[in-house]
């Protein structure tokens, strides 16, 4: 097993996120309860760069390489994630025993359920609490798993592009810590709290109570379905249909904020540029049409309400797993979280409080070092950074390592 660890210093190693769509990157300095932003970039990784092989992994290297010289990061010490696609992860309940009695019974379950090898791949786990099973008492665990050769070719990727890896986490853990300074009060130890992180081909949703995770699910939707689902029913390609949607964003913020102008969205005034590209290039185009704008809405919906269907199930077995233990309050991250109609959806489901994620909240981001990308993105959250910033917070972390 590959176990890093990273002394506790105030400047935090690059936290790097490789996402389907985009790579960010973030370094961070920590002093007692401050925190800065020292250096952050984002690139977008092109549609037509394939998911796999050897075109996406120059081009990523290629990225990181650019990024650090333009961002200014301090260092080359990086702690990245595996994607969701890369990464093994189930609950596994088991009677209570020492730490040397689990791990033979771990991988055991590992090779059945996933085909792989003990001795050679990544195995770990953490304990997410005692579980009532019949007249038993159990252990709740949650196994995270992944193959040698995936982590050996992630690092190998890394070195490439001249950093150095001292940790390879998971995105559940990266997320949750993103978080895990902001529920140290003595009233949030009871409190459970759902983190969703909607990436590009993922959605993770993370349980946490008070500053331990109890719960992490991997469901295989995301932003690209949404995509999809507008360019299967209007017969238009991908590319297309995220125009479309970024589109009717954009007409939805400024419906929201309508004492703002058109103007200022398109970046004519000084106020419009905070706006992305993304948003503005959506204006520039005439607006949608009824028909097109029901269609676009419908596909959304439509996804919205599939996932929200796979995220219920989750608290459902939350709730039967950890009896009364009730959810107060479910976070959003992640690009899809700008996704109001998903949020909608989730609040009529669920019928608590959701909201989309500050994860920089409180932080210092004046350094003159932070690229344009990051401030440029049109949303005031920042929330699609909340795996990056838990990467680059895991210096001395007790959390999973693979």
């Amino acid at each position: 097993m590959i176990n890093w660890r990273l002394k506790t210093r105030d400047l935090q190693p690059i936290g790097l996120d490789i996402g389907h769509n985009s790579i960010k990157m973030i370094q961070l300095a920590v002093n007692g309860e401050d925190v800065s932003v020292l250096a952050a970039d984002k690139v977008r990784i092109d549609s037509d760069i394939s998911n796999e092989g050897t075109e996406r992994r120059d081009f990523i290297v290629s990225a990181v390489k650019k990024m650090l010289v333009d961002g200014n990061f301090n260092g080359r010490e990086v702690v990245s994630c595996l994607s969701n696609d890369e990464l093994k992860i189930t609950s596994l309940r088991l009677v209570e025993m020492s730490e040397a009695e689990i791990e033979p019974v771990l991988n055991r379950e590992v090779a059945q359920r996933f085909g792989m090898d003990p001795t050679k791949d990544s195995i770990n786990y953490l304990i997410a609490g005692d579980v009532r099973h019949g007249d038993e008492v159990k252990n709740e665990l949650i196994v995270f798993a992944a193959r040698d050769e995936t982590i050996r070719s992630h690092i190998e990727m890394l070195e490439e592009a001249k950093l150095v890896s001292v940790g390879i986490d998971t995105i559940a853990c990266a997320l949750f810590r993103s978080f895990e300074r902001s529920l140290r009060r003595q009233e949030d130890k009871k409190r459970t709290v759902v983190f969703v992180d909607v990436g590009n081909r993922f959605t993770t949703v993370v349980f946490g109570r008070g500053l331990e995770i109890s719960f992490v699910k991997q469901i295989p939707i995301g932003s690209e379905n949404f995509n999809q689902e507008i360019a299967s029913k209007l017969g238009v390609s991908i590319e297309e249909a995220e125009v479309l949607r970024g589109k009717l964003k954009v007409e939805e913020t400024v419906a929201a904020h309508s004492s703002v102008s058109e103007e200022s969205f398109r970046g004519d005034s000084t106020e419009g540029n905070k706006w992305s590209p993304a948003l503005k290039s959506s204006l520039s185009v005439a607006p949608l049409d009824g028909a097109t704008r029901r269609v676009v809405i419908d596909s959304i919906e439509t996804v919205a309400e599939r996932l929200s269907r796979e995220i219920s199930l989750c608290f459902r077995y939350y709730t039967v797993t950890f009896r009364g233990n009730r959810v107060e309050e479910v976070v959003f991250a992640g690009g899809g979280a700008h996704e109001s109609i998903l949020l909608d959806t989730l609040r009529r489901q669920l019928g608590i409080e959701v909201e989309v994620a500050q994860p920089l909240r409180g932080f210092d981001l004046s350094s003159k070092k932070i690229n344009a990308s990051f401030h440029n993105n049109g949303q005031e959250s920042h929330c699609e950074w909340a795996v990056a910033v838990g990467l680059s917070l895991k210096a001395g972390s007790e959390s999973v390592n693979l």
